[in-house]
This record gives C-alpha cells, sequence and structure tokens, in this order.
C-alpha cells in the first residue's frame, strides 16, 4: 500500500509540473502574440532580463533624509516610460561620495553631487573634469555662516569654536573647504546642528555653518536675541571655480535681516551630473534618453505635490568647473528658450 503511495504521489508530482509548464503567464502569451505578429519567433524574442535591463539607468542619490533622493525619486518617477526608460534611484552616503558611486559602482549612470567635491578628486583621478559631465544645475545651496552677537566680522572666527554640522552633509564637507580658501583656521566641530544651535546661545560656539537651500526652519521659526547675525561672505578669485555669488534679504529671515538689507553670500551648485559615456555607445544611449525625457518633462515637475525647488530650475544654467553632457546640449540646441517655454 505505501508503494502504491508512493507511486501515486510522484505522478500527481509530475502532473502539476506539467500542467505548471503548459500553462504560461498571461504577460508571456501576450508577448509571444506580438512577436509572432512581427514575423519574431519566440526563440529570437528577447529574454524579460533583457528587455528589463536595456534602458535601466542607476542614479545615485543621497542619504535618506536629505533633498537629493528625494529628488532623484521625483525624476524616476516622472521620466518612467516602461521597457523604454526605468530609473532607479539609489541611496548613498551622501552628494560628497557620489562621485565616487559614479566612477567605481557598476549600474551607476549619473549622480546629484555638489559642485565641489571635485575639489577632493584632482589627485586623485587627474582627468576627472572629462570623465563627468553635467545634466542640470539642480539647485543652489547658500552657505549661511551665523554668528553670536560679539562676532562681527569673519576673521572674529580665528581660533574660535565653528560647527559644520555632522560629518556627510554638505556643510561638513564644504564648509572647511570654502573656510581654508578664505584663510580662516577655526576650531571645527561636527554635532548635529540643533545641539549645536544650543550650545551656541549659551555661549560655547561662536558660530554655525549651514549649506542647504533658503530658507532654513531654523533661523525662520527660532526666536533669537539681538546680535545674532549672519556674516556677509564676499565672492572673489578665490571661490569663482566652483561656487557662484548668492545673498540672503529680509524675505528670507524676516526677523534677522531688515528689509531693503541683503547679506552677500555664496552658493554650492547641487547638481545632476552624468558619466561621460563615449557617444554611440549603450550607455550614452540610456542617459541621452533619461536626459530627453527629463528635459521634455521637466514642467510635470513644478506643480504641486513634487519639491518646490524645481520651479526655480533653469535648464541652461550652467555648473562651475564642468562642461554640459552632450545629449543635455543638443537638446537645449533644439529647443531655444521660447521652445521650452511653450512645451
Amino acid at each position: 500500500m505505501n508503494s502504491s503511495f508512493g507511486r501515486w504521489t510522484l505522478f500527481a508530482f509530475a502532473a502539476s509540473i506539467s500542467l505548471l509548464l503548459t500553462l504560461r503567464p498571461a504577460w508571456v502569451e501576450a508577448r509571444a502574440k506580438t512577436f509572432k505578429a512581427q514575423g519574431v519567433s519566440v526563440h529570437q524574442a528577447p529574454k524579460p532580463q533583457d528587455t528589463m535591463n536595456a534602458w535601466t539607468i542607476g542614479l545615485a542619490g543621497g542619504l535618506i533624509e536629505g533633498a537629493p533622493i528625494r529628488l532623484a525619486a521625483e525624476m524616476a518617477r516622472v521620466v518612467d516610460d516602461g521597457d523604454n526608460l526605468h530609473v532607479l534611484p539609489i541611496v548613498t552616503r551622501g552628494p560628497t561620495e557620489n562621485v565616487n558611486s559614479l566612477l567605481y559602482l557598476r549600474g551607476v549612470d549619473a549622480a546629484i553631487i555638489n559642485s565641489d567635491v571635485l575639489e577632493e578628486y584632482r589627485s586623485q583621478v587627474p582627468d576627472i573634469q572629462r570623465r563627468l559631465a553635467y545634466v542640470l544645475n539642480l539647485f543652489p545651496s547658500e552657505l549661511h555662516i551665523f554668528v553670536r552677537p560679539e562676532v562681527s566680522k569673519l576673521s572674529d572666527l580665528v581660533g574660535k569654536k565653528v560647527n559644520f554640522n555632522t560629518q556627510g552633509t554638505a556643510a561638513a564637507y564644504s564648509g572647511p573647504l570654502i573656510f581654508s580658501r578664505l584663510g580662516l583656521d577655526v576650531e571645527q566641530t561636527f554635532i548635529p546642528h540643533q545641539v549645536a544651535l544650543e550650545q551656541m546661545r549659551k555661549g560655547d560656539i561662536a558660530a554655525v555653518v549651514f549649506i542647504t537651500s533658503k530658507p532654513v526652519d531654523a533661523f525662520v521659526r527660532g526666536h533669537w536675541d539681538p546680535g545674532f547675525k549672519f556674516l556677509p561672505v564676499l565672492y572673489d578669485g578665490k571661490l569663482e571655480d566652483y561656487y557662484v555669488p548668492a545673498f540672503l534679504d529680509a524675505s528670507d529671515y524676516p526677523s534677522l535681516i531688515k528689509p531693503g538689507e541683503r547679506v552677500p553670500t555664496i552658493a554650492v551648485p547641487t547638481a545632476l551630473v552624468a558619466f561621460n559615456w563615449a557617444p554611440k555607445s549603450n550607455r550614452f544611449g540610456r542617459v541621452a534618453r533619461f536626459v530627453d525625457r527629463l528635459f521634455s518633462r521637466i514642467e510635470s515637475l513644478q506643480v504641486a505635490g513634487f519639491d518646490p525647488k524645481w520651479k526655480s530650475i533653469n535648464l541652461a544654467a550652467t555648473v562651475p568647473g564642468l562642461s554640459r553632457f552632450p545629449a543635455a546640449q543638443a537638446w537645449l540646441d533644439a529647443h531655444p528658450p521660447a521652445t521650452q517655454a511653450s512645451q
């Protein structure tokens, strides 16, 4: 009896496998009919994994809590075109390390970076500015040097404690680099800004350095005693290779800046860049298609529900220190500003 049961079990298992092999998923049947109508045999048809990978690109974003990964996800959502284009946003250690991902990590075709991160790679990768090309200047991250009442000018900070936020943030990388260029030798600390601001009120820290898009909630919503202020930073030859001029005014921080006044500062461009693939290569073609979809659908990102930064995007804006990705330049040449406005 046990032998008979075993034979029937084996027969039932074999019949089940045969049935599963016979009943192919509906999507396989549909694809087979499509290929047949096109005169292509099922054996010649591309495999599903080949179709999925043909027009997929990896986009290195940033930390899960940061703005870059959110922008990457929004781009992926708008340019998605099924098998014709699929963008995979990737959570990384941050924009300052995304150059590594773009240079060395398999499957990464584009990344969001801060422009001055290229400074770190000049000695390691001498041709870095030829290996990368920018697609889009996403938004500026303004430098905010917020100081206690007794500090009246940048040189007053020499030797004093200045906080640059936690490691991995834009302030932690770009802040010390900018201070070095300005000749400011300070005691650097890297603690969360909300902690540093409380220590600053007590006099333990002389200044905090934010590098992010204005306005910053901590300064809009915070209540500060008279004398707390932003220091001006003048744009000159020491800063022109990677930075752009910017300003802070009363519309940004009405409780800290008087109406009609402006505090000059600089900004670090946050840019969408791509590896400078050889023209006519497969990877170049993928990024070129991504650029076309992104530029053609940019207005879809400028509506409610997406990050407000998209509303200030200028497709033609340049990025200091880099050349434009050829497909991006070709799109701009084919779509003059008047044409862009009508899209």
